[in-house]
């Protein structure tokens, strides 16, 4: 049950005035600096489920490669409108999540199924700016019978793959802000420490609801940005 940076930043940023593709290419660079960070943070977590992670990240690579052409040929209403769908379908899963789960027997998946995934949802994530955990876990967990906390190692190399991948794609289609996103880049570093470390202070039950309070808020900006 995460809330990505991306999900918060990008409305942030269309709130205080930029529009919807800059707030995207933003966003994705600050995802290289967090994801990479986060995951050196987290590496031993991660070890255990290196081979999924290295398909389902290979397939957010490519997926990621795409969103520079997605985010150059439709408009910032439209990206709007899919950033709120995903939204809305975060803040439904978290809703109805159990605070805590129980381990479960993880079911060995299919490499094509992974790369699948991970190929579309990244496509779809680098296109709006969010790291794209919101979409992946629940289907890890809810449809391939993953373990949560595996699911969220998953999602440590998918979000490094894909926003790599999505930084480059938006370099080459002349949508990147270099200055901006190396700014909030370095700024998001203390921010995944100290959001790490306030994790483990907080109750589950209390850390869904601070998660369900801040996706409702987010969900009225961009509504209010876009309607």
């Amino acid at each position: 049950m995460e809330l990505g940076g991306g999900t918060i930043l990008v409305p942030i940023l269309v709130l205080a005035g930029f529009v919807m593709k800059e707030a995207v290419a933003i966003s994705i660079m600050q995802m290289v600096f967090s994801s990479i960070y986060g995951s050196f943070l987290n590496v031993k977590k991660a070890k255990n489920v290196l081979k999924d992670g290295l398909i389902i990240g290979l397939g957010g690579f490519v997926g990621g490669l795409q969103s520079g052409f997605i985010v150059k040929n439709v408009t910032n209403e439209f990206l709007q409108y899919v950033f709120i769908a995903v939204l809305i379908f975060s803040i439904i899963r978290i809703f109805y999540s159990p605070a805590e789960r129980t381990n479960e027997d993880t079911k060995e998946q299919h490499r094509i199924v992974l790369f699948i995934i991970g190929f579309f949802i990244g496509a779809i994530a680098m296109s709006i700016g969010i790291g794209g955990s919101i979409i992946l876990a629940p289907i890890l967990v809810g449809f391939l019978r993953y373990d949560l906390k595996i699911a969220t190692s998953l999602g440590l190399f998918f979000v490094i793959f894909s926003s790599i991948a999505g930084f480059i794609s938006q370099s080459i289609q002349g949508l990147m802000l270099y200055h901006e996103g190396t700014i909030i880049g370095i700024a998001s570093l203390i921010g995944v420490y100290f959001g790490i470390k306030a994790k483990h202070l907080v109750k589950a039950t209390s850390y869904k609801k601070y998660v369900l309070l801040l996706s409702i808020g987010v969900l009225i900006i961009m509504i209010y940005k876009t309607i």
